[in-house]
């Protein structure tokens, strides 16, 4: 069976201010209603006997994870938790292991979660030709066919035929020039390098100790440490911090004689900056691509996203790009979004927060927005999902009171264990113990005040916590 590895450890800085570091580009949906991590599961699930997907993803993430495979009805998923990232190259020697614990004869479709792919049959075949070479021992990639010069993009060189399917690879080469991206495309020799594999796990783990024996001494005792939580893998960090960091092109696939290409045609995007989002979604009359509530007058070639009950408007653009979120607007010309990262950049150096999170913040229980906020208060929309409950917890510096907008919350606050309904409030006094509990079968949705002297989200104490947090 082919074991479908998931790679969700990315940031997706170059599409801030939607992608952030608690909610990257992965875990949204970009094109169409299902974010880029369940499109990529789902298209696993079309091939012919794929095994249940392991997802690699940072800890921080894991409920996300979690959620969007229970959204989709996938049973039987292992989630493994990288406490530090380390690139490519181990998460997959410690993907390949956890196969190899199930099946020795597992065969690797290694897939980054945060890729398009619009000719979804073209991929499915491309994998059905390559698993014969994968088979025999090969360690194959997929390459893109080019449509055009493109300089974003690392290139391979196809070289000797291997039957129908594929080539063995001449060679891996980095982002090119324009002109050199130009001479490539009219050689016919070269493919876009998609970042995507098929192996065998064990021939994987062979090629990895023999020519970077470092990552694959480093990761064994990575996988040594594995131990289950709730419904995650955890590994011990101070080993995960001891591999070193380098992708799976550099440590592996070109220093191997074993690695082969099987190009493919299947309208395939990395969504790597805005203009790549733009190219690949559907455009109005005026070559607009908009989400949201827009108005464009006289604007042509632009794209234009915008949150919930709020409004934007344009007049005479050309070729620009708009996102706006509720606490962050991105204003650039479409040639130019690929600085993005030099403006995430600044935003860290700058000591500011919004490259970090949202202003709305998902949790496994639910979800809140900070919908206003001073320097002794907050104001917090919260929503809990039905039958979920926060932890039992207090704080140090802060009060609280509830409101209650919608549904039926049961409140803990000290020993009085009491029901709230629409319209009722209490008021949680500061450093007395404290739950919050959705008993009802519709989402609880209440308002939160809070007032002291630090409002930060570390100031937290957790007693007790279904998901394993406290």
């Amino acid at each position: 069976m082919i074991v479908p590895v998931i790679l969700s450890g990315g940031s997706g800085t170059r599409l801030w201010p939607l992608s952030r570091q608690n909610r990257p580009k992965q875990f949204l949906a970009l094109v169409g209603d299902s974010t880029l991590f369940q499109q990529t599961v789902e298209r696993t699930a079309k091939l012919n006997d794929a095994a249940a997907p392991i997802v690699v993803c940072s800890e921080d993430h894991r409920f996300t994870v979690a959620e969007q495979l229970q959204d989709l009805g996938i049973k039987g998923a292992s989630i493994l938790l990288e406490p530090s990232p380390r690139n490519t190259a181990p998460a997959i020697a410690l993907a390949a292991m956890h196969a190899l614990a199930a099946d020795a004869n597992a065969v690797l479709l290694v897939l980054p979660a945060d890729h398009l792919i619009g000719k979804e049959s073209s991929f499915v075949s491309a994998v059905s030709r390559a698993t014969p070479l994968a088979d025999d021992g090969w360690l194959v990639t997929f390459g893109i066919r080019p449509e055009a010069p493109e300089t974003g993009f690392g290139y391979i060189r196809r070289d000797r035929a291997l039957s129908d399917a594929g080539f063995t690879v001449g060679s891996f080469v980095e982002k090119p020039d324009m002109d050199t991206a130009r001479r490539y495309v009219e050689s016919g020799e070269y493919d876009w390098n998609s970042g995507m594999f098929l192996f065998s796990a064990a021939r994987y783990l062979e090629e990895l100790k023999a020519h970077s024996p470092d990552i694959h001494a480093a990761s064994q005792a990575v996988f040594q440490t594995a131990h289950g939580d709730l419904d995650f893998v955890r590994f011990d960090k101070a080993a995960m911090d001891a591999v070193p960091d380098n992708s799976i092109d550099y440590a592996v696939m070109e220093k191997t004689d074993r690695a082969a290409v099987v190009p493919v045609s299947c309208a395939w995007s990395d969504i790597g900056s805005w203009s790549a989002l733009w190219e690949a979604s559907d455009k109005d009359t005026d070559g607009n691509v908009t989400d949201g509530d827009v108005i464009a007058l006289d604007t042509r070639n632009t794209l234009v996203r915008t949150h919930a009950r709020h409004l934007v408007a344009t007049i005479g653009l050309d070729d620009v790009v708009i996102i706006a979120t509720p606490d962050a607007t991105l204003v650039a010309a479409r040639d130019k979004v690929q600085d993005v990262k030099k403006l995430v950049d600044r935003l860290k150096k700058d000591g500011r927060s919004e490259h970090l999170a949202h202003r709305e913040v998902y949790r496994p229980w639910g979800s809140y927005d900070s919908i206003d906020m001073g320097e002794r208060f907050q104001v917090k929309r919260i929503v809990v999902k039905p039958g979920s409950v926060l932890s039992l917890q207090m704080h140090h510096h802060r009060a609280e009171h509830w409101i209650v907008v919608s549904g039926t919350a049961e409140v803990t606050c000290g020993e009085k264990v009491f029901l709230l309904t629409e319209n009722q409030s209490t008021y949680i006094p500061l450093g007395v113990t404290h739950r919050l509990r959705n008993v009802g079968k519709v989402p609880l949705e209440l308002i939160e005040v809070q007032s002291g002297s630090y409002l930060g989200e570390d100031d937290i104490v957790r007693f007790e916590d279904i998901y394993g947090r406290a």
